[in-house]
């Protein structure tokens, strides 16, 4: 029987699993793990923010009820697609508290979900269907196998995804691990954690669990840290913490995160491997400093989640450390053989939260417990001051050449020159992967291990790799370090793999530093570069989400291969579509050219093109990162738009002398001047230069960047109201050509910041009737056809994100777009040589040689800058 969840509408409209069985059931028996069982005493407090809302406790504690009445009181096996969604926490809740044994496994991966289901038969599949509808697959109505009655969960461990071994986890195991933590980390109801970390690792599931315990909310999000979406959410829902790997802290270095100003972050935690004790130093201090703490944690999912975390106050002093024991939890050292330091041995951990034991088949599902003490596999050394450290990895020490290696000792030695690297033992030869992007030469990474280790180098198999194999946890992915260290280095791949969209994004942003995590905006992207950009990806890909922009590289590979199947003997073309910005920029300075010369009489596309600067300024340069990262960004963006038209302009001068040194140095706006037409040519690219060296300033004022990330679209309305008011001129400084002059058309490009922050059909309406009501009477003489011009193109792009396209039509306006400034800039100097003979010649001449100007200014000054 499948039955489908709707996906949650609206906070006070939560649907239930519709029930299709034939008659009512018996009701829930009380049992299962006491926390998903007590949701609604925590009542009206907000359990979830979710992105399309808030959802309290009690509407939670009733969908949960419902779903749980639905799986009936016959314990069943329940095979869960993990997501932080909310559709997946009311099913996970529901079988908690009813005390149905889970078997909690990646959404995002197929293979391991089919892997799992054939290894151990589940009775109930709950996954989604690719419709963002949830399915409720009951195979059986009572369970086909013996389970045991403390079975409460089935988790992966930590270096397997679709491997059949499992930890076995009872709910006793759950509720003691759940309290510990929320004890040492002083959970309030207050709190609200963000989901950084997928629910299938028992890190993130933690984190859920801990702060449901204690009636704390949890902001639900699938973002990644290194996306701006996520941190408008993190603000906007006041979140007060984030948990992370050593990785997540790698992206966090890149966005700025000890730099940002989030106000109501009380502390971050971080586990899942070794995090280098200067990072943790560093991240302690910052904490200090901006009033928040970090918890060094150490655990593993056979103890659930977590045994023991380092005291806040000791993280700067002691960053080489994992603590102590968490509450309820005690360790020991057991001395093992080619140890010989003193208190150093395998750490063994004891506690209410060590697992039953392992799961290999579904047989394994009857079995009590096995084990009563947790062997970690870790060689640790318990300090004078009490504190413990990890020092080894007993499991993954390596026997080369006679010469016992620790491959974790391998990756400190190249962390201490610069190079971040995986390694791991493989028969005779160590393996090791080194991040290509840093400079880390083959020659020199094997002399360096070699040295480090007294291996000779030849017994040392070194590749370098853009990114680091890590599993889903994010951790290292150590049989992916052999595998690919037994390969030969590749070539430039394909488009639609991983490295070829790596390729990709290197060559267009210029940039050496792409990985798998990289986003165009995270890289410095911008409305320069990103219509080539879009239009190659569209290419390699065949299809490109809105949001692409800001969407890391390894989402975007993933969308071939959610792409439907071909039909059998039929070949699927996808269906092309054209960014409407790129067409408008495309369209506006055919029309600009084409006006001037004329060809035809359709003006209004410089207005319409302010609008489009304001729209991708938005997009490209508000982003989550900090406040001097955002000002460096814009301050390139500015040099680009400035240094070729100066440029162009002075050689303009040299050949025509229509111009003057206000010109040059694009102020000729600020002059008092007469109605000269050569003049005024080049008025929109100094409106331009105006308009972000302006906001510059604005935005490097402390205050006023916080109120701009904290209500994106409220403060982009203010500043329309301010334009507005420039608009209608009210103190006359806008004498002559008042329709060119920045202050009056200042508005057109706060309109379509606004768009870009408009995230409701509300906002849109309301930017459309001010299109409508502002724009005519900007033109002398009213110009009916070039307000229409205005309003129909910075509606469409208000509206519209995408207009359907063909290959062709995408790289001509792709060609058109991407080069539209340094067409506006040079076409006045080429159509009045051949517009006599022939117009379309020179319409065709003009944007020919725009074109090639900004072939060569973008090189040099991609080089300058």
């Amino acid at each position: 029987m499948i039955d489908r969840f709707g996906p949650l509408s609206a906070p006070s409209a939560l649907p239930s699993p519709r029930i299709t069985a034939p008659c009512p059931r018996p009701p829930v028996r009380r049992q299962g793990v006491p926390f998903a069982r007590d949701l609604a005493a925590y009542g009206d407090r907000t359990a979830l923010f979710t992105p399309q809302g808030e959802v309290s406790y009690r509407a939670l504690a009733a969908r949960v009820a419902a779903t749980a009445e639905r799986l009936g009181p016959a314990r069943r096996l329940v095979l869960l697609a993990g997501a932080n969604r909310a559709d997946a926490l009311v099913v996970l809740l529901a079988a908690l508290a009813a005390g149905h044994p889970v078997l909690l496994v990646p959404g995002d991966s197929a293979g391991t979900l089919d892997a799992l289901t054939a290894a151990y038969d589940p009775d109930v599949v709950a996954r989604p269907d690719g419709h963002g509808t949830w399915v409720l697959d009951e195979r059986r109505s009572e369970s086909a196998h013996t389970l045991h009655p403390d079975l409460a969960l089935l988790l992966s461990t930590s270096g397997s995804t679709g491997s059949p071994k499992l930890v076995r986890l009872s709910a006793d195991n759950l509720q003691a691990n759940a309290e510990s933590i929320a004890t040492y980390l002083g959970i309030r109801d207050t709190d609200r954690a963000a989901t950084t970390l997928p629910p299938h690792y028992c890190y993130g599931l933690s984190v859920i669990h801990s702060h449901l315990l204690r009636g704390a909310g949890l902001i639900l999000t699938e973002r990644s840290v290194a996306d701006a979406g996520f941190w408008e959410e993190f603000r906007a829902a006041r979140g007060t913490s984030l948990a992370g790997v050593p990785y997540t802290f790698d992206l966090l270095d890149r966005v700025g995160f000890t730099r940002m100003r989030l106000p109501h972050l009380r502390y971050v935690t971080q586990a899942g491997g070794r995090l280098a004790p200067e990072r943790v130093a560093h991240y302690a201090e910052s904490g200090r400093r901006a009033g928040w703490e970090l918890f060094v944690m150490y655990g593993q999912t056979e103890a659930t989640a977590r045994m023991a975390y380092l005291p806040p106050a000791l993280a700067a002093e002691r960053p080489q450390a994992v603590g102590v024991p968490i509450p309820g939890g005690s360790f020991r050292i057991r001395p093992v053989d080619g140890v010989d330091e003193p208190d150093t041995g395998e750490l063994v951990y004891s506690g209410p939260n060590v697992m039953l034991g392992y799961a290999e088949s579904a047989a394994d599902l009857a079995r009590g417990r096995t084990v009563e003490e947790l062997h970690t596999g870790d060689i640790a050394r318990r300090a004078p001051d009490g504190l413990y450290e990890i020092v080894g990895r007993r499991s993954r020490f390596a026997k080369i050449l006679g010469l016992r290696i620790d491959p974790r000792r391998v990756e400190a030695i190249l962390e201490e020159h610069g190079i971040r690297a995986f390694c791991a033992g493989d028969d005779d030869t160590l393996a090791v992967l080194a991040v290509r992007s840093e400079g880390a030469d083959p020659a020199r990474v094997r002399r360096l291990v070699a040295d480090g280790c007294g291996l000779p180098p030849r017994a040392v198999r070194v590749r370098t790799v853009p990114e680091l194999p890590r599993l889903a946890s994010g951790k290292p992915d150590h049989e992916a370090v052999r595998r690919l260290a037994r390969e030969p280095e590749a070539p430039p791949g394909d488009a639609t793999t991983g490295d070829g969209l790596r390729d990709l994004y290197a060559e267009i942003l210029d940039r050496a530093d792409v990985t798998e995590d990289s986003s165009f905006v995270g890289l410095g992207g911008d409305s320069l570069s990103y219509v080539e950009m879009s239009l190659r990806l569209e290419q390699a890909l065949g299809v490109l989400p809105a949001d692409w922009h800001t969407t890391p590289i390894r989402e975007l590979r993933g969308l071939d291969a959610r792409r439907p199947a071909r039909t059998p003997g039929r070949i699927r073309r996808p269906r092309r579509t054209l960014d409407t910005g790129i067409a408008l920029r495309a369209i506006g300075i055919v029309l600009i050219v084409g006006s001037h010369i004329p060809v035809f009489a359709v003006q209004g596309g410089a207005h319409v093109l302010l609008g489009v600067a304001g729209f991708n300024f938005a997009r490209f340069h508000l982003t989550a990162h900090e406040r001097r990262e955002r000002l460096r960004r814009l301050r390139r963006s500015i040099a680009r738009i400035a240094l070729p038209s100066m440029v162009w302009i002075t050689f303009a001068l040299l050949l025509t002398r229509e111009y003057d040194l206000a010109n040059i140095v694009l102020a000729n706006s600020l002059l008092a001047r007469d109605n000269s037409d050569p003049e005024w040519r080049y008025w929109f690219v100094e409106a331009l230069v105006y308009f972000l060296t302006g906001l510059a300033v604005l935005l490097a004022v402390p205050l006023l960047d916080r109120v701009e990330r904290r209500g994106p679209f409220a403060f982009a309305l203010a500043l329309v109201a301010l334009g507005l008011v420039g608009r209608y001129d009210p103190w006359g400084l806008a004498a002559v050509r008042h329709h060119l002059s920045p202050t009056v058309v200042f508005f057109l490009f706060a309109l379509g910041w606004a768009a870009a922050r408009a995230r409701t059909t509300g906002h849109r309406l309301l930017l459309t009737a001010v299109l409508l009501v502002t724009v005519p009477g900007l033109f002398p003489g009213g110009q009916p056809l070039r307000t229409s011009v205005v309003v129909g193109g910075l509606t469409l792009l208000l509206w519209i994100p995408a207009l359907p396209s063909t290959d062709p039509l995408n790289r001509l306006a792709g060609i058109l777009a991407g080069s539209s400034l340094y067409i506006y800039l040079t076409h006045f100097h080429v159509y009045p040589y051949l517009r006599d003979h022939s117009p379309v010649l020179a319409l065709l001449a003009s944007l020919t040689v725009g074109v090639m100007y900004g072939a060569v200014a973008t090189r040099v000054t991609r080089r300058l800058l």
